[in-house]
């Protein structure tokens, strides 16, 4: 009687690898380029742009999965709060957050569901875009993720189904995604010289460096000693500058024409507020962000119009778009292996970009128009009192004054027959 085999849980597939022998096969698409360290080091080094796809992460949002059976969906979102992502962090919202700032930044993001028995889902983890090549096929619906393997082979990954691979923006001749940040190295490279430049202006500045120049009289005497009287000159302003380093202050004392100037006092010191603002707003502009939410008031009436509202909300959607079949793929899987065939619905949160000012002035407007309408009803009801009859002892409540008014008809009286009227008289 043969028994029943029991398949072991997958390992971690995705692995950091040394070598990458991409000359020695055909066919492969590297992803793992300089330019994704070159987008890290724009991130780092301009801090607006940093802020600008923290936001977009943040912004995006969360979202819920319903199904067509209560007990599934009670369940699936059970699981999406406490799956493991690895490093300490727990549910579907941060694997999100890392996913999608690796797609934003290397304009690809690869991840991968870890199964336990292939009876419940262990784990859901974020993987390193490097560390991940691309084979294609004949054809696009072709295309096999490979890594290096424990011999320092490049090889396919054993469970393709288990692996998640999303491009940001592809196009016909970047069919992998491309950056965010694609087009900001050479305006970053201009706006990073510039701030290196005011700080060796202002390192300058603080570091004052003197020029003493010494102009010997028109005596014999003057221009024979012009020599030395220099080299005392010299020594005595360097024993005054170590004076000064010291704490203490030491006056310099010299005897004929002797001039002191600051060097590059007189040079004129380049403004980079223009420069720098119109670099800042090339940046900006590609992330689609309102400068006034990332810090920057260029203006003194700064708020967010109904048209940038509908354009940042279009690009938010947009990004849901892209993260969808990743959502879909955990979820489908999940449902599969707990035995449940139901259909389940992705459904994202509202997105919610009005300005917080602006409602409570709504608000405020709408309480002052309650009042007002409150106010009136008490001042017509205080009229109809004072002009009520005096011996009309209760006052009628004003709707049903109002029904009364309506269903209530005067009685008119119709006019006698004329042979009645001749028999009454």
């Amino acid at each position: 009687m043969e028994k029943s085999k029991r398949t072991a849980a997958p390992t971690v597939q995705l692995r950091t690898g040394a070598r990458h022998p991409f000359g020695m096969l055909d066919g492969y698409v590297p992803l793992g380029s300089g330019e994704h360290r070159i987008y890290r080091a724009i991130r780092e080094a301009v801090p607006v742009v940093d802020a600008a796809v923290m936001k977009l992460i943040r912004l995006t949002g969360g979202f819920s999965v319903r199904c067509g059976v209560p007990r599934a969906e009670r369940q699936l979102a059970q699981f999406l709060r406490t799956v493991d992502v690895g490093r300490g962090q727990r549910g579907i919202g941060a694997f999100l957050d890392g996913y999608l700032d690796s797609m934003i930044t290397c304009g690809r993001a690869v991840g991968e569901i870890v199964v336990r028995g292939r009876k419940e889902i262990a784990a859901v983890l974020c993987g390193n875009v490097e560390d991940v090549q691309v084979r294609e096929g004949k054809t696009p619906l072709d295309l096999t993720l490979c890594a290096v393997s424990e011999r320092g082979v490049l090889e396919p990954l054993p469970y393709q189904e288990l692996l998640l691979f999303t491009p940001f923006h592809p196009e016909a001749d970047a069919p992998y995604g491309v950056s965010l940040l694609r087009s900001m190295p050479f305006l970053t490279d201009i706006l990073l010289k510039i701030y290196n430049t005011i700080g060796v202006n202002w390192e300058r500045a603080g570091n004052v460096r003197f020029a003493v120049v010494y102009k010997p009289q028109g005596d014999i005497l003057d221009r024979a000693y012009a020599k030395e009287r220099a080299e005392q000159i010299a020594a005595s302003w360097s024993e005054a500058m170590r004076s000064t380093k010291n704490g203490s202050v030491r006056d310099f004392v010299a005897v004929g024409d002797v001039d002191i100037r600051v060097i590059g006092a007189e040079g004129q010191v380049l403004d980079s507020e223009v420069p720098v603002r119109q670099i800042l707003e090339q940046l900006i502009a590609r992330t689609g962000i309102p400068p006034f939410m990332l810090g920057l008031n260029w203006s003194s009436t700064e708020r967010m119009s109904a048209q940038q509202a509908d354009l940042m909300t279009s690009e938010l959607t947009a990004i849901r778009r892209t993260l969808d079949p990743v959502i879909e793929r955990i979820c489908e899987l999940w449902l599969h292996l707990h035995g449940y065939a139901c259909d389940f619905t992705v459904e994202w949160d509202d997105i919610n970009l009005q300005d917080a000012v602006e409602e409570a002035r709504a608000a405020l407007y709408q309480a002052q128009a309650e009042r007002a309408r409150a106010e009136t009803a008490a001042l017509r009801r205080a009229a109809r009192t004072e002009a009520a009859a005096p011996g009309e002892e209760t006052e009628k409540p004003e709707a049903e004054e109002e029904a009364a008014a309506g269903t209530e008809t005067p009685e008119i009286q119709a006019p006698l027959p004329a042979e009645n009227k001749e028999e009454r008289e």
